[in-house]
């Protein structure tokens, strides 16, 4: 709040500083000691006339400026508990962090023996479809070696048998066995088998 001088005081300063000038002058032609009396007269005299006129300026100014000062303590000390609450909430936080980093490493410690759970089970499961299908063909394979071993032994069996009657048979045999069968199948009706 600023202070505004009005022309009453205005003038009442020019009467003080006229009525100290005159004073001067005086005290100036009456010698030293009175000189230190008027400068102390008039310097009693503006005093009061400034606190007189400057009290209720003055009054309002400090008071205002008291009120600022208030004002600013308390926001600076609500500032403070806003502060203070903060920190807390942030402690608490924090404290509550490592033990949610401990509940992540638990889970994590969990996940991975449920990830390698479902991986041995997988593996495990794999193995036995491996060994499955590894035993179905291993008897597939069998199987067809089986047959092809069975083929041959037949072939060779008929070869061996073949070789023998070859051995055994003489032209005389051939020709009674080519008769045989001619009479045979002259004996047959035509067309039946």
């Amino acid at each position: 709040m600023k202070w505004m001088a009005s022309p009453a005081m205005v003038g009442m300063l020019l009467l003080l500083t006229a009525g100290a000038s005159a004073a001067e002058q005086h005290a100036a032609s009456h010698g030293p000691a009175h000189v230190d009396l008027w400068k102390l007269a008039n310097f009693v005299l503006f005093a009061g006339v400034a606190v007189y006129l400057l009290r209720k300026p003055a009054g309002a100014f400090f008071r205002s400026r008291t009120e600022e000062i208030q004002r600013a303590i308390r926001e600076a000390a609500a500032f403070q508990e806003q502060a203070e609450a903060r920190c807390a909430e942030i402690e608490q936080r924090l404290a509550g962090v490592s033990e949610e980093i401990e509940n992540l490493r638990r889970q994590a410690a969990r996940e991975a023996a449920a990830e390698q759970e479902r991986f041995e089970q997988q593996m495990r499961e794999d193995v036995r479809k491996i060994r499955a299908e590894a035993e179905q063909e291993i008897e597939a394979m069998v199987n067809s070696a089986r047959q092809r071993l069975r083929a041959e032994a037949a072939e060779l069996a008929v070869a061996l048998a073949a070789e023998q009657i070859r051995q055994r048979l003489t032209p005389e045999d051939e020709d009674h066995w080519i008769r045989v069968m001619v009479e045979d199948l002259s004996r047959r009706k035509p067309g039946v088998g």
